[in-house]
């Protein structure tokens, strides 16, 4: 049964594996958020999430293979759709979702036969509860066009889902590069990356935000954002670095924020999650990313409406932060 609460006020990484979850936390300066609330709990492997036409989150459950819906205001779960492939590993599954026209689509990734699944890795759209489509197989595609670096995974890890010039923007963090996807199921690279792990996206206008975890061990200096514009051999400009383990990025009330989701624990392989309780939102300031809120449980994604943010959880909770932008302006 899912749990919610009516508190209002919220936050792979290649990750996901369900944890038990803490609290989060947040300073108590008056020129700081609100302290942050638990809006949700219950969801089976939380990942990707995005604001819908409707202003409700929508959110990925990987393990259960579900798209559901997430009421802003009262935490009510709604199931949108249940035909997703599920996890076939600790990592993967439905990974991210976005709208594109009003409908959604949602990234699948790990389910191929390379992994042990029998499923097809790439986008999906919703067509109804029961109905999912596939409309590109990034992973067919990612094992018959290898990336010049390092690799372990043929089909990749496929991590977060863009809308971009009427198509969407993919980010594979283990083949180190951003692809770009159409709805006839074309797949082209953007750009191809060195071991820089990229995560998050977010799009605003033409400028395209991308999230650098770093390599492993995700230091915090190598945890960075750059943006770009266009898909034919784009100029990667240095917007803030300073933040652990990166996994996305979202602009909120003009400025751009970032959610780390904290200190890699010491020794262990890639796509291990970071240490309990030590994830952060932060907020690009004069190229550096500073503190906004710490202490958060392995947070996963990040999403804004208007002043408040929301966070997804590995551990499957959405929390809620109000009035994170303090007193910056909305000129998105």
């Amino acid at each position: 049964m899912r749990a919610r609460t009516r508190t209002v006020p919220l936050l792979a990484a290649l990750l996901l594996a369900l944890v038990t979850p803490t609290a989060a936390a947040a300073s108590t300066d008056s020129d700081k958020p609100e302290e942050p609330e638990l809006l949700a709990s219950g969801l089976d492997g939380g990942s990707g999430s995005t604001v819908g036409p409707d202003g409700a989150l929508y959110v990925t459950e990987g393990i259960a293979g579900r798209l559901t819906r997430i009421d802003a205001d009262t935490g009510d779960a709604t199931v949108v759709a249940d035909c997703l492939p599920k996890r076939v590993a600790p990592v993967g599954g439905a990974i991210d979702v976005a709208f594109l026209d009003g409908t959604p689509y949602v990234l699948v990734t790990l389910v191929s036969k390379e992994v042990g699944g029998n499923d097809v890795a790439g986008i999906y759209r919703i067509d109804g509860p029961h109905t999912c489509t596939v409309v590109a197989d990034i992973g067919t595609w990612s094992v018959q066009h290898p990336p010049k670096t390092t690799f372990v995974v043929p089909p990749g890890l496929q991590f977060a889902l863009q809308p971009y010039r009427g198509g969407f923007l993919v980010t594979d963090g283990h083949h180190n590069r951003v692809l770009f996807v159409t709805l006839d199921g074309a797949v082209h690279q953007v750009v191809q990356l060195p071991n820089v792990v990229p995560t998050g996206l977010d799009v605003r206008r033409s400028t395209v935000y991308l999230a650098e975890a770093g390599p492993v061990p995700h230091r915090p200096g190598d945890g960075r954002a750059v943006s770009f514009e266009g898909t034919t051999s784009p100029d990667l400009r240095e917007v803030a670095s300073g933040a652990a383990l990166l996994v996305d990025v979202e602009r909120g009330c003009g400025e751009l924020f970032g959610l780390s989701q904290g200190d890699f624990p010491v020794g262990q392989p890639p796509a291990t999650p970071a240490i309990a309780g030590t994830g952060s939102l932060r907020v690009a300031d004069d190229g550096t990313f500073r503190l906004v809120v710490d202490q958060l449980d392995r947070p996963t994604s990040l999403e804004f409406i208007g002043d408040t943010a929301y966070v997804v959880t590995l551990g499957g909770e959405v929390w809620r932060i109000e009035d994170a932008c303090n007193d910056h302006e909305d000129d998105d």
